[in-house]
């Protein structure tokens, strides 16, 4: 008999209660990550490839630029939007002839500079013709130059820039954590 009785309460097996779970510290964890991917996420969109031989300067400034023609500037080269526009080995010096247009306003038009920013605008403004969802020419350049750059050269680059029809300057730099 105690083999039937085996037998007979094999296939009963005994109901388990159902057991809570607890995701309370699980939910504050996902919290947690969302708060920190949303402060640290880049909204503008803007990507900005900064060529091996330039040093931002460090800044404090907690502002992000604007969409425009980026015109990044190292000791030795000079791009506008990640094309090369010049290229110089022994760097860039004000009273170089091949750079500089010296007979307009002193050297201060950069010729090479001038022609790719209106080329560049001429191509933002057809654009804009042929699209209605296209964004219309801002006017905006950011610079993105070499923190041991001169203050004459930067003049001159801002000023071949308002020449060719671009009135707002935005500058990148490095920013400081706090």
């Amino acid at each position: 008999m105690s083999a039937k009785r085996s037998i007979r309460f094999r296939g009963k097996r005994q109901k388990r209660e159902v057991s809570q779970l607890d995701i309370t510290s699980l939910l504050d964890i996902l919290v947690i990550l969302l708060v920190f991917l949303l402060k640290s996420y880049n909204s503008t969109g803007i990507i900005i490839n900064v060529p091996e031989g330039i040093t931002l300067p460090l800044s404090k400034s907690e502002t992000v630029n604007n969409q425009g023609v980026m015109v990044q500037v190292s000791p030795t080269t000079l791009w506008v939007d990640d094309e090369k526009i010049i290229d110089s080995e022994e760097g860039f010096d004000p009273q170089d002839g091949s750079l500089f247009d010296l007979a307009r306003h002193g050297g201060s038009l950069i010729i090479p500079l001038f022609t790719e920013l209106v080329k560049k605008k001429d191509t933002i403004k057809k654009v804009q013709t042929l699209s209605n969802e296209a964004k219309p020419f801002s006017g905006i350049v950011n610079l993105v130059v070499d923190q041991s750059m001169k203050y004459s050269f930067i003049k001159k680059i801002m000023y071949t820039c308002a020449e060719a029809g671009y009135r707002q300057y935005k500058f990148v730099v490095m920013g400081q954590e706090q």
